[in-house]
Protein backbone atom coordinates (compact mmCIF):
# COMPACT_ATOMS: atom_id res chain seq x y z
CA UNK A 1 0.00 0.00 0.00
CA UNK A 2 1.30 3.43 -1.01
CA UNK A 3 -0.09 6.70 0.35
CA UNK A 4 0.17 10.30 -0.76
CA UNK A 5 -1.19 13.33 1.08
CA UNK A 6 -1.86 16.41 -1.04
CA UNK A 7 -3.31 19.83 -0.46
CA UNK A 8 -5.56 20.84 -3.34
CA UNK A 9 -4.48 24.22 -4.70
CA UNK A 10 -6.67 24.59 -7.78
CA UNK A 11 -9.03 27.58 -7.66
CA UNK A 12 -12.16 25.45 -7.69
CA UNK A 13 -10.81 22.41 -5.88
CA UNK A 14 -11.33 19.06 -7.61
CA UNK A 15 -14.03 20.33 -9.97
CA UNK A 16 -14.77 18.70 -13.32
CA UNK A 17 -11.50 19.22 -15.20
CA UNK A 18 -8.99 18.35 -12.44
CA UNK A 19 -11.18 15.47 -11.27
CA UNK A 20 -11.34 14.06 -14.80
CA UNK A 21 -7.56 14.37 -15.11
CA UNK A 22 -7.13 12.45 -11.85
CA UNK A 23 -9.59 9.73 -12.89
CA UNK A 24 -7.95 9.44 -16.30
CA UNK A 25 -4.56 8.80 -14.70
CA UNK A 26 -6.00 6.41 -12.10
CA UNK A 27 -7.65 4.29 -14.80
CA UNK A 28 -4.22 3.61 -16.34
CA UNK A 29 -3.30 1.44 -13.34
CA UNK A 30 -4.66 -1.86 -12.11
CA UNK A 31 -4.22 -0.87 -8.46
CA UNK A 32 -7.21 0.23 -6.41
CA UNK A 33 -7.00 3.97 -5.86
CA UNK A 34 -8.97 5.57 -3.05
CA UNK A 35 -9.23 9.25 -2.09
CA UNK A 36 -9.92 10.03 1.55
CA UNK A 37 -10.97 13.33 3.12
CA UNK A 38 -12.20 13.52 6.68
CA UNK A 39 -14.54 10.54 7.02
CA UNK A 40 -15.34 10.31 3.30
CA UNK A 41 -13.71 8.10 0.72
CA UNK A 42 -14.04 7.88 -3.04
CA UNK A 43 -13.04 5.52 -5.80
CA UNK A 44 -10.26 7.33 -7.70
CA UNK A 45 -11.39 5.71 -10.94
CA UNK A 46 -14.95 7.09 -10.76
CA UNK A 47 -15.57 10.70 -11.77
CA UNK A 48 -18.89 10.80 -9.90
CA UNK A 49 -17.28 9.42 -6.76
CA UNK A 50 -14.44 11.98 -6.89
CA UNK A 51 -16.81 14.89 -7.57
CA UNK A 52 -19.07 13.68 -4.77
CA UNK A 53 -16.33 14.36 -2.24
CA UNK A 54 -16.70 18.11 -2.91
CA UNK A 55 -12.98 18.81 -2.46
CA UNK A 56 -12.36 22.55 -2.23
CA UNK A 57 -9.22 24.66 -2.53
CA UNK A 58 -7.07 24.18 0.55
CA UNK A 59 -8.52 20.77 1.45
CA UNK A 60 -6.08 18.00 2.30
CA UNK A 61 -6.72 14.66 0.62
CA UNK A 62 -5.01 11.33 1.22
CA UNK A 63 -4.65 9.14 -1.83
CA UNK A 64 -4.12 5.42 -1.25
CA UNK A 65 -3.08 2.99 -3.96
CA UNK A 66 -3.00 -0.74 -3.39
CA UNK A 67 -2.00 -3.29 -5.99
CA UNK A 68 0.73 -4.50 -8.28
CA UNK A 69 1.52 -1.05 -9.73
CA UNK A 70 0.79 1.07 -6.65
CA UNK A 71 4.17 2.84 -6.64
CA UNK A 72 3.82 3.94 -10.26
CA UNK A 73 0.22 5.03 -9.71
CA UNK A 74 1.12 7.23 -6.74
CA UNK A 75 4.07 8.74 -8.64
CA UNK A 76 1.81 9.65 -11.57
CA UNK A 77 -0.81 11.18 -9.28
CA UNK A 78 1.88 13.08 -7.37
CA UNK A 79 3.16 14.51 -10.66
CA UNK A 80 -0.38 15.56 -11.56
CA UNK A 81 -0.82 17.51 -8.33
CA UNK A 82 2.69 19.00 -8.27
CA UNK A 83 2.99 19.98 -11.91
CA UNK A 84 -0.18 19.98 -13.98
CA UNK A 85 -2.74 21.07 -11.39
CA UNK A 86 -0.52 23.88 -10.11
CA UNK A 87 -1.34 25.69 -13.37
CA UNK A 88 -5.12 25.51 -12.85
Amino acid sequence: MEKLTVTVNTKSGLHARPASMLVSIAKNYSSNIILQKNNKSANGKSIMSVLGMAVKKGDTVEIVAEGIDEVEAIEAIKELFEEKLMQE
